[in-house]
């Protein structure tokens, strides 16, 4: 999932079905998600919530303007998970999964290498990788106000 196109234009059909097919196979094997579908920790329309996750994601790469960062990428993951599934996930599951990307080498199916970039990015184009740049400069003192963070049971 950390692929990102970076503000070059939208992603090929090609590459967003491509992407698409990725989320959903990890969302699949991601533990602490299907226990919360089961339980409905969302209500009977948890697995929708679940997919419209999974879709918001490959919205967000795929149409959003970049650069895409991985603290963007979290924050917005446990915003949903948090709003719409009424869970939190403390187990450090979902920077795991926001720092998945194409290495589904033991997925069940046999597809050992689902690539999400396509052609279209280039690893030094891929901004996810990298920390966001600071929201604000220091002040005289030299402090910097950093601003909270949505998500529970991050580091």
């Amino acid at each position: 999932m950390a692929a990102s196109n970076s503000g070059g234009g939208p992603l090929s059909a090609e590459a967003t079905a491509a992407l698409s097919e990725g989320v959903g196979l990890v969302f699949g094997r991601w533990t602490a998600l299907q226990m919360a579908v089961e339980n409905q920790s969302g209500g009977r329309n948890s697995r929708a919530k679940a997919d419209e996750l999974g879709a918001s994601i490959v919205s967000w790469f795929c149409h959003s303007k970049g650069p895409h960062y991985f603290e963007d990428l979290v924050d917005m993951m446990y915003d949903t998970i948090s709003e719409s599934l009424n869970a939190d996930f403390e187990d450090g599951s979902v920077e795991e999964v926001a720092a998945d990307n194409d290495n589904d080498s033991d997925s069940s199916d046999g597809d050992d290498d689902v690539s999400m970039m396509d052609d279209e990015a280039t690893p030094q184009q891929m901004a996810v990788d990298n920390p966001r740049p600071p929201r604000s400069a220091p002040d005289a003192d030299g402090w910097t106000v950093v601003p909270p963070r949505h998500g529970r049971g991050r580091n």
